[in-house]
């Protein structure tokens, strides 16, 4: 008999055992690790709330106020703090070298906050009709 076939035959011979036997199916599970009482802990890592690395969310969408007044999103930016900026900046991915998180300078931030948003805003002008 062939390797294959005799495999074959156990494989068959262990499913048909498991559904007639509950507590042999049960052994298998906990061998196989498809147990899910005993399976990984990283499991219920993943379903918990993140904690830390965490920001708060973004005060002003500064892509629409550039999409609706350019002129404006200067205005709508300078009350507000450094922190309030840099959460503009992580919220909308606007520092991909990850540069404009370590400024202090707040007119730098504003600056690079406002290029992107126009930037953004006027993406794809070619192929709109007006």
């Amino acid at each position: 008999m062939k390797l294959k076939t005799r495999l074959t035959r156990l494989a068959a011979a262990i499913a048909e055992q498991a559904s007639r036997n509950p507590e042999f199916a049960q052994q298998l599970e906990e061998i196989l690790g498809c147990n899910p009482v005993a399976g990984p802990k990283s499991s219920t890592k993943s379903q918990g709330t993140r904690k830390g690395g965490r920001r708060a969310p973004a005060v002003v969408d500064p892509v629409a106020i550039a999409e609706s007044d350019p002129t404006g999103l200067r205005n709508a930016l300078e009350p507000l703090e450094l922190g309030q900026l840099l959460d503009i900046v992580a919220e909308y991915g606007m520092d991909p070298g990850k540069l404009v998180m370590k400024w202090k300078d707040r007119n730098k931030v504003i600056e690079r906050i406002i290029d992107v948003s126009t930037s953004r805003a006027t993406k794809g002008d070619a192929f709109r009709s007006d």
